[in-house]
């Protein structure tokens, strides 16, 4: 027991327990020699008698054994400070290990330079897809591996998404391989216009019209599966899908007339943000492809099983040719989100083809003169706006551009009268086409969905003016080289950016002229105004100082 005036208890034992443990250790050390007796195990030690004194040169050999074992003890101690230095060093090593890991800002560092390393792989694999070489490698291969083709049209603008070069491809192989057209985002064209179109080009191409399902978020058929369980309903507009049925067994018909049990393989092929992905996304059921807003995000080709019979194709967007029209590189190019033009440009030869009152109805602003000012309207309308309250015109002719390639602005192009076939078709060609394809329900089920189909009305449609076939560049050799000028901006811009790390005042100074620096966000159109606003308030009020200063300390005002 510990006694309370004590700052520790004792460690006195009594003596029965002191003898006891004694008592315990003799037999214990009794029981050890008795069973090394058993084994033949001596333990005792030899006594070393040493050198007898009649023995001859016994200083010698007592001199020699002294040096011996002096040698012995001097290794010993050598070993044991060899093993304690190497000790030393991996403790320290160890602790330096410990140290970096623990440290935050080295795992940081650490993290920054392997995402940075896997951020550079991804960035040479995405541009080495997104050229226009590899793009049109790619569409090739997939009209060759094809056995029928689906050339996907905008209906808002259906002769301007058709390609000449395209058509004349697939034709040129005699019959072997079938062209279908398909009439997408029906929904955003007025029933009169759509039927315009559908009888313009039926009279060309089996045409079959199609509105794909943008709602789908199924990533696995698991996902589906256990949607279509769940019992949930998508009641929204954009959720219903028209001409699915009518277009699988179109696909399913032909694949039945090759005989066997081969499968066929369908490619769908067209222009930018046309709906080929969506497609194939509404047929399957769920979204085995990537499809959005954004131009130019398929790449490379994709095969998805739609059913037994049928096999998707899905290619990256034809390449447009530089000789187009303005408006239609606008429309059917990447040259916009490949940084080859400006969106503010873009904007202003889109609005050349459009009626203004339209524009002003459809997008709920005034009047307006040019480009510049309907943007910085809509700016403000939307409440696009950069440091300074100022309006970011660049983000509005983003958003106007993604109206018009995406499905949500409702526009229509008028139907042109008929003068005969384009030139790469003949009679013989389009007979050959209609041949072995079940013409009479196809144009019923068209009907049927038209009649189905909520469509907006004809006053609420913005008219554009189109301008014919679109043509584009399908070999590699067509395509121009890239310009040198554009890589070595490339190798400019990333050692501006190191050189800002370095010393980001003097790179601002040498890069940018004062007005830039002053307001780095502002476009220079609106510098412009500015500036006419400025001298207009000069004139008006001669009294205020040209300079940017409110006030002049050097002068007394009484």
């Amino acid at each position: 027991m510990k006694r309370p005036k004590l700052k520790k208890s004792s460690k006195r034992l009594s003596c029965a327990k002191r003898y006891k443990i004694q008592k315990k250790v003799r037999e214990h050390n009794r029981k050890v020699r008795k069973d090394a007796k058993k084994s033949g195990i001596k333990r005792k030690i030899k006594k070393d008698v040493g050198v007898p004194n009649s023995a001859p040169f016994k200083e010698e050999v007592l001199r020699e054994a002294e040096q011996k074992k002096q040698e012995l003890e001097e290794l010993k101690e050598k070993n044991r400070l060899a093993k304690q230095k190497e000790r030393a060093e991996k403790r320290k090593k160890e602790k330096d290990v410990a140290t970096a890991a623990a440290d935050p800002k080295s795992k940081k560092a650490k993290k920054m330079e392997k995402a940075k390393a896997q951020k550079n792989a991804r960035a040479a694999v995405a541009q080495k897809k997104s050229t226009k070489k590899f793009r049109c490698s790619e569409l090739s291969k997939v009209i060759e591996a094809s056995d029928v083709i689906l050339e996907v049209l905008d209906a808002r603008d259906p002769l301007g998404c058709r390609c000449p070069q395209l058509e004349e491809a697939v034709l040129k192989h005699g019959g072997k391989k079938r062209l279908l057209f398909v009439l997408n985002k029906i929904d955003l064209v007025p029933k009169e216009n759509l039927e315009k179109w559908l009888e313009y080009l039926r009279a060309e191409c089996p045409t079959l019209i199609f509105k794909a399902t943008t709602c789908l978020q199924d990533r696995t058929v698991l996902e589906k599966k256990q949607r279509a369980a769940s019992g949930l309903v998508d009641h929204s507009r954009a959720g219903h899908t028209f001409g699915r049925d009518t277009l699988t067994q179109t696909l399913e018909d032909l694949a039945n007339k090759q005989g066997g049990d081969s499968m066929i393989k369908v490619g769908v092929v067209g222009f930018p943000n046309v709906g080929k992905s969506s497609i194939i996304n509404s047929l399957k059921g769920l979204r085995a492809c990537c499809a959005g807003v954004k131009r130019g995000m398929t790449r490379c080709m994709q095969e998805v099983h739609i059913s037994k019979k049928v096999k998707m194709i899905d290619s990256p967007a034809i390449v447009a040719s530089p000789s187009n029209p303005g408006e239609k590189l606008t429309l059917r190019s990447l040259q916009v989100e490949e940084e080859g033009g400006s969106p503010v440009e873009a904007v202003r030869v889109l609005l050349q083809h459009c009626a203004q009152e339209h524009i002003m109805l459809q997008y709920n602003v005034p009047d307006y003169r040019n480009s510049l000012e309907f943007l910085t309207t809509l700016a403000k309308k939307r409440g696009y706006l950069q440091k300074g309250a100022l309006p970011n015109v660049e983000m509005a002719a983003t958003v106007f551009l993604n109206d018009w390639t995406g499905a949500k602005l409702s526009y229509h192009s008028k139907t042109p009268e008929r003068q005969g076939l384009p030139p790469h078709l003949t009679d013989a060609m389009v007979t050959e086409m209609l041949t072995g394809v079940n013409m009479e329900r196809i144009n019923m089920a068209n009907e049927q969905i038209i009649k189905r189909i909520k469509c907006p009305n004809q006053a609420f449609s913005i008219c554009f003016n189109s301008k014919g076939l679109t043509a584009g560049l399908l070999t590699v050799n067509e395509i121009p080289e890239e310009k040198v000028e554009e890589e070595e901006g490339e190798e400019g811009e990333e050692e501006d950016i190191s050189e800002q790390t370095e010393d980001m005042e003097t790179a601002e100074e040498v890069k940018t002229p004062a007005s830039e620096r002053e307001l780095p966000q502002k476009p220079l159109q609106q510098e412009g105004e500015q500036t006419k606003a400025k001298a207009k308030s000069t004139l008006v009020n001669p009294a205020l100082p040209n300079d940017d200063d409110a006030y002049d300390f050097s002068t007394d005002f009484v």
